[in-house]
């Protein structure tokens, strides 16, 4: 299956109203999240409980690292399995080059923070496994724009507004289509696509061709 083609990384043109969502709709998007989570749960819980215990291993620090996030709600913490060194935020401070580099994108292509164990995880993206429970938790969908913090929202522009309009999903539109390969423009321009084309069916094409994607291994740092 080829992935889904992406629209032109133009964000500021792209802003219209968010596609009216019917009560049905949304109650079956949350009944496949629920189901989809508890399953993926059962399926990998050998593999987090195995990576959890790598992670303790290394270095001694914690397994879950919290990030702050937006939800559609507010503000909550997205689980995630720790893939940084325990000093990961010191290092970023005594490199101003690496500082300014994160500022732009909020990613680092090359980013002495992460262990050996962790860019196994991120190449897979098994560090997000623990996001299933925010899941169930009703924080996120399997499928939606990407996580923001307070700070990245304010490169959305115009199109903050849509993006506070539905729940951040484990998977998304710009995860199918390019991972970290895409500029920051593209994923925002991404995002608002999704969130003004959502339907059920365009959820099903991005569940399916996620696996695809994640076994490439492409894309992700």
């Amino acid at each position: 299956m080829s992935s889904i083609v992406a629209p032109d990384p133009k964000p500021e043109a792209s802003v219209r109203s968010v596609r009216a969502r019917s009560v049905g709709e949304c109650a079956i998007k949350r009944i496949i999240d629920v189901l989809g989570a508890s399953i993926a749960l059962l399926v990998f819980s050998p593999i987090l409980l195995a990576t959890s215990l790598l992670i303790k291993l290394a270095d001694g620090g914690p397994i879950i690292y919290r990030r702050r996030v937006i939800g559609q709600k507010g503000e909550f913490d997205a689980f995630k399995l720790r893939t940084m060194r325990v000093d990961a935020d010191r290092v970023l401070e005594d490199n101003p080059e690496l500082l300014a580099e994160y500022k732009r994108n909020y990613k680092l292509r090359n980013d002495p923070r992460i262990t050996r164990v962790g860019a196994i995880l991120r190449k897979y993206s098994l560090d997000e496994l623990p996001q299933l429970f925010n899941v169930l938790f009703g924080h996120m969908s399997l499928v939606g724009p990407r996580m923001v913090t307070g700070a990245e929202l304010q490169k959305y522009g115009d199109c903050g507004h849509s993006l506070r309009t539905v729940k951040p999903g484990l998977t998304g539109y710009w995860q199918v289509n390019g991972r970290q390969q895409t500029s920051y423009a593209e994923r925002v321009a991404m995002d608002t696509y999704y969130i003004e084309n959502w339907s059920l069916f365009f959820d099903l094409q991005i569940l399916l061709q996620t696996p695809i994607e994640v076994l490439k291994g492409e894309g992700a740092y």
